[in-house]
């Protein structure tokens, strides 16, 4: 029996039984939820929803309280529903995507007629709630931007959807005004398309414990075992801490009670569980974090339709390759290309490794960072797809805000173009004997051979110049720069076996294909064009343009052609090469294979296999006639 209470008016103690049992029945609703949720699902929690999250009235965080429900949960914020995609408990972050429902109804109907898509009609605005939006996210639209001149619609029937073309990141309140925009990553076709996407990703919000009074209130009261909850009868939501034994109990409520005391025993099981769940959770998503964030990139989004994954080069962060060049140092850029400047590099794990950074300098031109972005998600794709020991191997890519970067193997010995035209290339020239600049002809040709003939579809490389082919320090060489790169694929309008594909014509001046020039039509005969000009260039040691020679002869194909017509070849073999017997007609005869790929129709081309053979048969003709010898003399032709 309960003892009598003490000589207290009878109001009093109305009043705190009353308190008190408001106060028990919020913990035990608090508690019995808890323990029941393993019966319900609440996506994207696989236990209890921790705090400041709750499923019931009055428990938890009065802007945390979600309504559960599959694929996805939802949460409320300032009257706009949302579904909870992802929760970061380590980072203060969620991943929320807009509810179409929540703002179709407030269109009207001449907005309804503006857009089919699922794009709020006003800006979505977290003010006045514990949440703001992402840097990232806002840094993400304020760098999108319409490919060309946009189509707008009827500005003066739909101004807001006019406004969102022209200025996406209106679409986040707070975001245009507050953050600069960074390096732009690339134009899109369709903004709208882009944005209504965008918003079904979902968008990453941030909450700040530090700044809101609720976590530090709670903290204490789970100091002292209690439930964090509030008032949700108050309009402030007031928060509140429900104790087990409250110290306002009359005495006749303190007595212990056994289904408390288990649903207590639960709640702590659960919390355990829950703990255990959180930190399991944290462990895997920080694992993941990388990658999440890489796949929510818009140019990974582009490389993972067309190409697996698993199938793709690794993945570095911006940082890890910053640090790994001592932050671009210009002490160590060891070249530039049309498109961005090459580092030195030096990975964690030992490897050392050439880094091209793309899109640093490009800031003025729109059609230039267009292009570069173009240029980088080409490279991956066809790098990606072939191995060869004459190809440059691709270590793997970062794509980020603050620029595009490849990452390469390090040749360390310069380029066929640096030993043959450098500053020092009277040094070097000395180690290219007519036999090692014939083995340089042979494995460029296999390297080509494996692109039109191995690969399938095949791939024509479009830049096949001196100063695209990396020389090892065995004078070894690797053909790299893959960016014009284009895949034979025809069109099913057409037959395959028209070999060509119509695209406008891109290359390096003084080695590119004159047919493909005029035609458009680019087949792998483009390729052999340009090694003819590099064979050219083996055999006379010139430079394919020189603007000080005779315009008519400013092109190297041009100056040696009308020599092998006129017989006077030996006035443009390189002195260095002054051989005798067979060497002597092996430079011929390899003269003679440039004069047949640098005919003027492709027809007239061999293909690299014909060149492959070619090479060979040279080769083995010319063994032990390749040194060079200063003292001898060319035969005249």
């Amino acid at each position: 029996m309960p003892q009598p209470p003490p000589p207290l008016s009878s109001a009093v103690f109305f009043l705190l039984f009353c308190l008190n049992a408001i106060f028990v029945a919020a913990e035990a609703a608090c508690a019995f939820k808890a323990q029941s949720f393993s019966r319900s699902s609440c996506p994207p929690f696989s236990s209890a929803p921790p705090f400041p999250f709750s499923i019931s009235p009055g428990c938890g965080h009065p802007s945390f309280q979600l309504k559960c429900s599959s694929p996805h949960s939802t949460i409320s914020i300032n009257n706009l529903s949302f579904s909870l995609i992802r929760f970061e408990p380590n980072s203060s972050s969620l991943t929320l995507s807009p509810q179409a429902h929540s703002f179709t109804s407030a269109k009207t109907s001449t907005q309804s007629n503006c857009s089919s898509l699922s794009i709020p009609p006003h800006s979505i605005n977290l003010s006045g709630s514990p949440f703001r939006f992402s840097d990232s996210d806002c840094s993400r639209l304020s760098v999108v931007r319409s490919c060309s001149a946009p189509n707008l619609p009827n500005c003066s029937h739909c101004p807001w959807e006019c406004k969102l073309i022209k200025n996406p990141v209106q679409l986040l309140h707070g975001c245009g005004s507050t953050r600069r925009p960074l390096s732009e990553q690339g134009c899109q076709p369709d903004i709208l398309g882009y944005l209504d996407q965008f918003l079904t990703f979902g968008l990453q919000v941030v909450y700040d414990e530090f700044q809101d009074s609720y976590f530090s209130s709670c903290r204490d009261c789970k100091s002292n075992n209690g439930i964090c909850g509030f008032n949700s009868s108050d309009p402030e939501k007031r928060f509140l801490c429900f104790q087990s034994k409250s110290r306002f109990s009359p005495p006749w409520i303190r007595e212990d009670d056994a289904n408390r005391i288990a649903i207590l025993c639960s709640v702590f099981t659960v919390l355990c569980l829950l703990l255990v769940i959180l930190v399991v959770a944290a462990i895997y998503r920080s694992r993941r974090l990388r990658s999440l964030a890489t796949e929510e990139d818009p140019t990974t989004l582009f490389l993972h339709r067309h190409r697996s994954a698993s199938l793709l080069p690794p993945v570095f962060t911006y940082e890890e390759l910053e640090s790994s060049t001592n932050s671009f140092d210009p002490k160590g850029k060891i070249g530039d290309g049309g498109f961005g400047s090459v580092f030195l590099g030096y990975l964690r794990d030992g490897r050392i490794v050439a880094v091209k950074y793309l899109h640093k300098h490009h800031h003025a031109a729109a059609a230039g960072r267009a292009f570069s972005t173009k240029s980088f998600c080409n490279e991956i794709l066809i790098l990606s797809s072939i191995d060869h020991p004459n190809l440059v191997k691709l270590h793997g890519y970062c794509s980020d805000p603050r620029g595009l970067l490849l990452v390469y193997d390090y040749v360390p010995n310069g380029t066929l173009a640096d030993h043959l035209h450098g500053p020092k290339s009277s040094y070097r020239k000395a180690s290219l004997t007519w036999q090692v600049r014939l083995d340089i002809a042979l494995q460029t040709a296999l390297a080509l051979e494996y692109l039109h003939f191995a690969v399938h579809p095949a791939i024509v490389h479009r830049d096949i110049t001196s100063s695209n082919i990396f020389v090892e320090k065995d004078m070894k060489i690797k053909v790299g720069d893959f960016g014009l790169s284009r895949l034979l694929v025809f069109p099913e309008t057409s037959s395959s076996s028209s070999g060509y594909v119509w695209t406008g014509p891109q290359g390096t001046p003084g080695y590119l294909d004159p047919d493909y020039h005029r035609s458009f039509r680019l087949t792998e005969k483009s390729d052999v064009y340009s090694f003819g000009v590099v064979l050219l260039e083996l055999i006379s040691g010139l430079k394919a343009v020189d603007q000080s020679r005779d315009k008519r002869e400013m092109a190297l194909a041009d100056l040696v052609v009308s020599k092998i017509q006129m017989g006077q070849l030996h006035q443009v073999v390189d002195p260095v090469l002054a051989v005798e017997g067979e060497g002597n007609e092996s430079i011929y005869a390899v003269a003679e294979l440039a004069f047949r790929c640098v005919a003027a129709d492709k027809d007239d081309r061999p293909d690299s296999r014909e060149v492959v053979e070619e090479l060979k048969r040279v080769r083995s003709r010319t063994r032990g006639f390749g040194g060079a010898n200063n003292s001898g003399e060319m035969a005249k032709g």
